[in-house]
């Protein structure tokens, strides 16, 4: 079956005037515009493509790819607004269709917005909703204290940064938590910290416990390295004052200079730290 708003992986069926036609497995054809038709290609090659509705609203299949596709977030930029709704650059001929129903905030031409691109079953077109939040459900989680995660920055709130959790949940890093600037629509990775009642999700950005002291002093060692072997910094220091050097915390920052001490990798010295 070939599916909208996916990449697909078809074969070259036959040539015509308008491109090469596609075929799958089920022997539905999807056309391949010239433009898009490789230099030299042979016929029953295989051809990654995505597939979508053309402005006529016929199925048709690119070797360009969209900045976003179903089920997936993104920050898009607006290219215009109409009576109908706006209209956002994801990359392709085609501009996405967001109704004002589907948007948190009215668009506005050249606004950067994050979305959630879906298939309209009403209408079997792909359309954007920046209201991302109905895309997520802690209900049942399918993450555990303490995995891996990939994020997604999604909106601020009033103590820190809500963020998408494996593209599923929705989650919430706490400002103490942010050792460096992050924004709308920035991709990053993090931990579960820990789920509180009702499910909700605490993230942090760095790592937990015994895992954070690796990567840590990695960054210390470089920074050392990046400044002649000396940093002006030890465990009387101000904690903004190693956020801002660092980016990360007073308490992670202890924990690997003493991982680094222990290795006999590092001086501590009354005037900061010295690479061995």
């Amino acid at each position: 079956m070939i599916k909208l708003g996916e990449i697909n992986t078809l074969e070259i069926l036959r040539e015509s005037e308008h491109g090469v036609y596609l075929i799958d497995n089920d022997d539905n054809q999807v056309l391949l515009p010239n433009r898009y038709v490789p230099e030299t290609f042979k016929i029953y090659d295989k051809l990654d493509v995505f597939v979508y509705l053309d402005n006529e609203e016929r199925p048709v299949a690119s070797t360009d790819f969209p900045y976003i596709t179903k089920g997936d977030f993104a920050l898009l930029r607006c290219n215009q607004v109409t009576e109908h709704g706006a209209f956002l650059d994801w990359g392709l001929v085609k501009e996405l269709f967001c109704p004002f129903q589907e948007q948190a905030f009215k668009m506005k031409p050249s606004g950067w917005y994050l979305v959630h691109c879906y298939l309209d079953e009403k209408t079997n077109r792909l359309v954007a909703s920046s209201k991302t939040n109905r895309f997520l459900d802690n209900n049942e989680l399918t993450v555990a204290e303490f995995d891996d995660v990939d994020l997604i920055v999604s909106h601020p709130s009033d103590i820190g940064m809500n963020v998408i959790v494996n593209k599923k949940h929705l989650g919430l890093v706490y400002k103490d938590q942010i050792f460096k600037d992050i924004s709308v629509g920035d991709k990053l990775k993090g931990v579960v910290k820990k789920i509180r009642p009702g499910n909700k999700l605490d993230i942090t950005l760095g790592q937990i416990g015994y895992k954070s002291i690796e990567p840590n002093a990695e960054r210390i060692l470089r920074e050392l390295q990046d400044n002649s072997g000396y940093l002006n910094l030890t465990d009387k220091s101000n904690p903004e004052l190693i956020k801002d050097q660092l980016q990360m915390s007073k308490k992670n920052f202890k924990k690997a200079v003493g991982s680094l001490y222990k290795q006999k990798r590092i001086e501590i010295k009354t005037d900061g730290i010295y690479l061995v």
